[in-house]
């Protein structure tokens, strides 16, 4: 049996703590068991080791996202990156092609489909690992889990099954419903309906010939390629509810979808993140990334989230529908976690004449560096203000520390490594103050140095 793992979405439903580049599955708002801060793709990933299906495994995801993955989970992940996000039958079928073309599996080999933001119970991967036996068993084409329902609720879709009365360990699935109004949920409940937990298992034949079929390709280099052309659809639709032989194994224990905030936070350990109080309140959860307090008072069964960008005061119940609200703003990621660090925007002003000045604080972690870069729209200032570093800056390295200034003009080739942990304050100035505005040559210090020592580079 082989894995993939969804992990390219971004969790709207969790703004202002996620954004484009900061992913709900990376953010570490759990405890693991030792009480130590986790994010939800380091606990299943834990998990999944504790199960013996991590070595099996490979990540679906973006390519904005592979470097915090490789930062929390290591260097020796296997990873299928997608171009850009085109829902989940794109990247299933990316992840399949790849198992098909690169790792050369047999086309009668199992794939399991899990997604990485659910809580649930270690016994719910001894449950993906039963999918490979039922779908010998039953002759079915597509195997599910489906979560014994603790209540009727409107946020997930639910598995009917034709019939509750085997004793072969699966139900044959009728049919789904998505997201139910309350009444109607109620009434799936007792006809035994099941959560719908994300998870496919189907044999890596069945896929390739659903590509075939759609006139796409089946090998890894040649569906990259073809990628940005895929149709922009879920998994479900293009493939599960086209589906007459699916079979569904009831899972008894715990499940839960941790892509809103009125469930993140039933799972959170502690009421207040960051610098702030709750006063006079009942049920309320309070996260403050900003360098200002933050008072709760008199509330009730709400969520406080203060980030650099933006600032959330909701209603659990209601904060499901922060994703409609959203997508109405238009804004640049303001924080973000790279390979090398993080980045904060502090401050971006647009002047009447085009003009910008965008002021960031950077933090790049002992050992780590930008890549060896140029700009074409902006210059930049450097103030170094904690640790020691080298700068390299049109083939020649510098040292720097606190207190060291650095001028770098449009076109200048320039990195930075950190010796111990940095923190810089940079000043933008320009005409296009955006990420793509960006030349990369090398990533590798090692390489940089080599570079630079031997010749001025570029």
């Amino acid at each position: 049996m082989k894995i993939i793992l969804l992990s390219g979405g971004s969790g709207q439903r969790l703004w202002p703590l996620t954004n484009g580049a900061r992913a709900k599955q990376f953010v570490k708002v759990l405890n693991n068991e030792q009480g130590h801060p986790e994010s939800m793709i380091q606990r299943i990933w834990r998990q999944l080791t504790g199960s013996g299906l991590a070595d099996k495994a490979v990540f679906a995801i973006g390519k904005d996202q592979q470097s915090m993955l490789r930062k929390q989970l290591g260097q020796e992940i296997k990873m299928v990156i997608e171009p850009k996000r085109r829902d989940t039958f794109p990247a299933i079928a990316l992840a399949a092609a790849y198992f098909n073309s690169v790792e050369k599996i047999s086309p009668q080999e199992v794939i399991g489909v899990i997604p990485v933001d659910p809580m649930v119970e270690d016994s719910f991967f001894e449950r993906v690992n039963e999918t490979e036996e039922i779908l010998a068993r039953s002759g079915a084409d597509l195997a599910l889990i489906g979560a014994l329902p603790a209540f009727p609720t409107e946020k997930y879709g639910y598995i009917i099954p034709e019939r509750t009365d085997g004793q072969d360990g699966y139900w044959v699935v009728k049919g789904f419903k998505e997201k139910p109004q309350q009444a109607e949920a109620q009434k799936l409940i007792e006809e035994k309906a099941l959560w719908n937990c994300g998870v496919f298992s189907f044999r890596l034949n069945f896929l390739l010939k659903i590509l075939k079929e759609q006139n796409l390709p089946t090998d890894y280099a040649e569906l990259l390629a073809y990628y940005d052309r895929l149709p922009k659809i879920s998994f479900d639709y293009q493939v599960v509810e086209r589906t007459e032989k699916i079979v569904v194994l009831p899972y008894t224990g715990s499940w839960k979808d941790l892509g809103t905030w009125n469930t993140l936070t039933e799972e959170m350990p502690q009421r207040v993140l960051g610098k702030g109080i709750i006063a006079g309140a009942d049920n309320v959860h309070l996260i403050n990334e900003l360098g200002v307090p933050v008072l709760a008072l008199g509330l009730s069964n709400s969520v406080v989230v203060a980030t650099p960008d933006g600032i959330l005061v909701a209603d659990k119940q209601m904060s499901p529908q922060i994703k409609q609200f959203i997508e109405q703003i238009e804004q640049r990621p303001m924080y973000e976690e790279r390979g090398w660090g993080w980045y904060k925007v502090l401050e971006h002003i647009n002047y009447d004449d085009g003009y910008e000045i965008m002021v960031k604080r950077l933090g790049i972690n002992a050992g780590k560096n930008i890549s060896y870069q140029r700009h074409f729209q902006r210059s930049e200032t450097w103030t170094i203000v904690q640790g020691k570093g080298e700068v390299a800056l049109n083939g020649v390295i510098l040292p720097v520390e606190a207190g060291s200034v650095l001028e770098i003009s449009q076109g200048d080739v320039h990195s930075i490594h950190a010796i111990t942990d940095l923190e810089i304050i940079e000043i933008q100035k320009g005409s296009t103050l955006v990420e793509q505005d960006i030349e990369r040559f090398l990533f590798n210090w090692s390489e940089i140095e080599n570079e630079c020592h031997r010749k001025k580079c570029m």
